[in-house]
């Protein structure tokens, strides 16, 4: 199996503040894979790593094998659209696509040009002048244009209405089919990710909660319903990740490894109930003391 982005051990820091720590995955190479966790929880600063915008403080990086800081003949493989879509708000997008031409040497400027005038892009109006949604789509089939191998998207369809974020994402899946670039998606927006991702990555307080196949992920975890657990073991039960309690009975939202204890009843979940129990799993970068006022 390809492996389009590694990390091992990742680690970036500000100051005294690690914003990404011990970060370990392998994605393989091919599909959409979703980047998800709260504000804060180091995805920007990941996906700054993995383009080579930023040197790591620990730990390494890799894209199809290979170093995107220190090594520049694998930046040719990697698109990148930034969280606030960047683009030169006076040029047209005739322009951009022929300014793309001059700055990377495999640039397929007919792509550009068909995927625009599908969607209808206007061609001679300044970018600045287009809507939202039209920007950001502008900025896609930029970095689509360059052909590349992996494509890194920061929260692109965040500012985005409802239907120009469906239409986003259809287009993105239909260039995936077409190219087999592997795409890493960060986003907010859970629904989003369940229609358009194969894979999940999700980060929490700088680190790593949950890599993995999102088919496999939603067939590895229930929710549990029974008595009040107080941590004893559950056969068939490999982790509880979140739990709420009454008196006498406890919700439980488990990883599953076995035909789990009878007395407990078993529900299936879907992928936002998994994602919200690790994003909830109570460990923050800061805790309550940081707050309190001297004495």
């Amino acid at each position: 199996m390809d492996i389009a982005l590694e990390a091992v051990q990742l680690g970036k820091r500000y100051g005294r503040r690690w914003a990404l720590q011990g970060c370990s995955f392998r994605l393989p190479a091919g599909g959409i894979v979703g980047l998800v966790g709260p504000n804060g929880a180091g995805k920007s600063t990941l996906l700054h790593l993995a383009v080579g915008l930023l040197r790591p403080d620990a730990g390494d990086v890799r894209v199809f094998g290979r170093s995107p800081y220190d090594d520049p003949a694998v930046l040719p493989d990697i698109g990148f659209v930034a969280q606030d879509t960047p683009l030169y708000r006076d040029f047209t997008a005739a322009e951009l696509v022929q300014l793309g031409g001059r700055m990377n040497a495999r640039w397929d400027a007919a792509l550009a040009r068909e995927r625009l005038g599908q969607l209808g892009i206007p061609p001679k109006l300044p970018v600045g002048k287009l809507s939202g949604g039209q920007r950001a789509q502008v900025a896609l089939a930029l970095a689509l244009a360059k052909r590349p191998r992996l494509l890194l998207l920061d929260e692109p369809v965040a500012s985005l209405d409802p239907l120009a974020r469906r239409e986003f994402l259809q287009s993105l899946m239909g260039s995936v089919t077409d190219s087999g670039t592997t795409v890493l998606l960060s986003s907010h927006l859970i629904a989003d990710l369940e229609r358009a991702c194969d894979h999940l990555l999700v980060l929490r307080a700088s680190r790593v909660r949950l890599a993995g196949a999102v088919d496999d992920l939603v067939a590895t975890h229930r929710q549990l319903v029974g008595p009040r657990h107080d941590g004893e073991p559950i056969a068939g039960v490999g982790a509880v990740v979140r739990a709420r309690h009454t008196e006498r009975q406890s919700t439980l939202l488990a990883r599953v490894d076995g035909v789990v204890d009878p007395d407990w009843t078993v529900h299936d979940v879907t992928l936002e109930d998994v994602i919200l129990a690790y994003l909830g799993d109570g460990e923050t970068d800061t805790t309550r003391t940081d707050w309190e006022v001297p004495a």
